[in-house]
């Protein structure tokens, strides 16, 4: 029972009013309440607790003095941002002189619901890492149900493609437990309500990146670094392991753009090489060498950047090796620069010399790395990664060893045969 409805409060209201004119003011509810998002049903009600029950209502909007409806309930079939202001309702008897106070106002936000998506633990993968994409919506936690896309590229629009195995995600999360080079791709999601037909937007897209341990084709760069200053000339081409016929270079950009090197500004394409003939910064993202049949391959990071930049591999490091990174500046002869050296934001090295060499990479120095000088400032940061040596050039070691031990057998045998002989000889010496 509503409290303006229970029977004492009727009686004491009555009577208290039964001896003057005095106004009484409204109460105005939104159903439901917050948040409310663009396409659901909300239902504005004005209650007059007074112990009369016959009352003409109008309602107002934003305080204008024009009626904006009448009743004591106003419903929006299918709310719309222009819906969103400020409601008030005011109150008169139908069989009496008395009127109400117009109520405070009521604020109804109206929103177009927003997925955003994210990605656990990072979307840098090596084949078989796990991975997860999160999809989320803005100001609402449950009652929605998630579809998944990949982006596609058709002439010089972006589709979405909708996943096959969509559903895996239906409860807001898409897991890939062993990556394979096929989840390589850019993703986006959308959200519908379970009990409205209200769809969110696109939500942004979040790129994944799988490397493969011995891709069919490389993208060699020139020059030969992930970091890049602007206005230089930038060529990207893709070698393979046989021939290089039908490939091409593709990248992603920061501005969440897929496009082919043809489309490039200042870009162009002659075989499997991709010439930027002045870099911008409009040119930093993800680079990879794409099949006509729709594999790619080797994903590279690059950034353009001004000022300082980190001239580090391009290629993962193989455990074992040694790893040169140098802080470089364009504004000096040479454009090397004595500078401090940081991974994943903590300091390893500080401005001892002008580059920083770390012998036997090891997996524990995998990460994020930047360069800072303290008058010309900081590089982007760039990922290196650090693969295991692959059993192919385990087994070639092993092979080389057997090799070697094989061809020094001869000058062995001959070496003991000899020896043998010569013990002999003196045990033969006349005394």
């Amino acid at each position: 029972m509503k409290l303006c409805q229970h029977p004492l409060l009727l009686w004491l209201i009555s009577n208290i009013y039964s001896g003057h004119t005095e106004e009484i003011k409204p109460r105005v509810t939104i159903k439901p309440d917050s948040p409310v998002f663009r396409g659901e049903t909300v239902t504005l009600r004005c209650d007059i607790c007074d112990g009369v029950t016959s009352w003409r209502y109008n309602w107002y909007k934003d305080s204008s003095t024009s009626v904006f409806s009448e009743g004591q309930e106003h419903t929006f079939s299918f709310v719309s941002e222009s819906d969103s202001g400020k409601y008030s309702c005011y109150g008169t008897e139908t069989e009496g002189s008395r009127r109400s106070q117009r109520s405070d106002e009521v604020t109804l936000t109206v929103s177009v619901p927003r997925a955003v998506l994210s990605v656990s633990p990072q979307k840098w993968l090596t084949e078989g890492d796990h991975v997860t994409l999160i999809c989320e919506v803005n100001g609402s936690s449950t009652g929605w149900t998630f579809s998944w896309f990949t982006v596609t590229v058709s002439g010089s629009r972006n589709d979405y493609e909708l996943l096959s195995d969509s559903s895996r995600g239906a409860g807001g999360k898409y897991t890939v437990s062993s990556a394979t080079l096929n989840h390589t791709g850019v993703y986006v999601c959308r959200a519908e309500g379970d009990k409205t037909a209200v769809y969110t937007t696109y939500s942004n897209k979040q790129p994944l990146w799988v490397t493969g341990v011995s891709p069919p084709v490389s993208l060699i760069i020139n020059p030969s670094r992930t970091q890049h200053f602007p206005s230089v000339s930038l060529s990207l081409s893709c070698e393979g392991q046989s021939n290089s016929d039908g490939w091409t270079v593709r990248r992603y950009t920061d501005s969440g753009w897929l496009e082919d090197c043809s489309s490039i500004r200042r870009g162009s394409q002659t075989g499997s090489t991709c010439t930027i003939r002045s870099t911008s910064t409009s040119d930093t993202g993800v680079y990879w060498c794409q099949s006509e049949s729709g594999e790619n391959y080797h994903h590279v990071n690059i950034t353009v950047h001004f000022g300082v930049i980190l001239e580090s591999p391009v290629n993962p490091v193989t455990e074992g090796d040694n790893m040169t990174l140098c802080c470089l500046y364009p504004y000096i002869s040479p454009p090397k620069l004595r500078a401090d050296f940081y991974k994943d934001g903590s300091l390893i090295q500080n401005l001892e010399t002008t580059e920083m060499i770390i012998p036997t990479v090891s997996k524990s120095h995998e990460g994020f790395y930047f360069c800072k000088h303290t008058e010309r400032g900081e590089s982007p940061k760039s990922w290196i990664s650090v693969r295991g040596e692959s059993r192919q050039g385990s087994q070639i070691s092993v092979l080389k060893i057997l090799s070697s031990v094989l061809a020094a057998c001869p000058y062995l045998i001959v070496t003991v045969v000899l020896i043998y002989k010569c013990c002999r000889m003196r045990g033969k010496t006349p005394e």
